[in-house]
């Protein structure tokens, strides 16, 4: 059996906090910007942080698992 918990959290988390798409901190005006396609250097750092925060909680500590078979 396949465990596709890993993939698929990986791939959710890494669409939502993809910088710009959905929000960005920090934003250009603001600290929080929703919508804007515009990123930083700064902003990549700090969404990096985030995913990796969230990916090692939920695949580590809560272990996610979903089989697939």
């Amino acid at each position: 059996m396949a465990d596709w918990g890993p993939v698929l959290v990986a791939t959710l988390l890494f669409v939502l906090l993809t910088p710009g798409l959905l929000f960005q901190i920090p934003g250009r005006n603001r600290v929080v910007e929703f919508g804007n396609t515009q990123t930083s250097g700064a902003s990549i750092l700090v969404h990096t942080v985030i995913y990796l925060g969230l990916i090692t909680i939920f695949l580590i500590a809560i272990g996610v698992h979903i089989y697939a078979g």
